[in-house]
């Protein structure tokens, strides 16, 4: 019986460490593009004035970190490419989605060697959700905060 090679723990320990640096770096890139956007809104007077501007205004900033979360599980997928663990980007961007988001389906497993990066793509995912859900808690808060007087005390 051949026993596959083993990758010592802390390559890919190191390996996700980068993936955790540039999903991070990606997330603040695309969450100041969002502020500055809701920053423009306010400048221009259109913030916290009407019920369906805010909406739209919420609802593109809500884009912005969806479309962050959809690069950054990719960037996941390309470093799953890279370590030889996937063939197909398709597939690969599957398994990566639901380790990033928690899912957890098990019906696509690493090898043995790589393996530790599901759990490290997922609480990545997850700190990466709860960053966008303080953002979008803020914004709103700001918004109302904007539109009624009331609130503000």
């Amino acid at each position: 019986m051949t026993q596959a090679p083993q990758i010592p723990i802390l390559i890919p320990l190191a390996v996700g460490a980068v993936a955790v640096v540039c999903t991070v770096f990606t997330h603040a890139v695309v969450s100041m593009a969002a502020i500055n956007f809701v920053r423009r809104e306010k400048r221009l007077g259109r913030a916290g004035v009407r019920f369906m501007t805010d909406v739209s205004i919420v609802a593109l900033a809500v884009f912005f970190l969806l479309v962050a979360h959809l690069i950054e599980i990719s960037l996941w997928a390309i470093l799953f490419l890279i370590c030889g663990e996937f063939q197909r980007f398709g597939v690969a961007y599957y398994h990566s989605g639901v380790n990033y988001t928690t899912l957890g389906y098990g019906d696509i497993v690493m090898s043995p060697s790589w393996r530790l990066l599901g759990p490290l793509e997922a609480a990545n995912g997850m700190l990466m959700f709860g960053v966008s859900t303080g953002m979008i808690f803020a914004l709103i808060q700001r918004l109302l905060y904007s539109r009624f007087v009331d609130l503000r005390e």
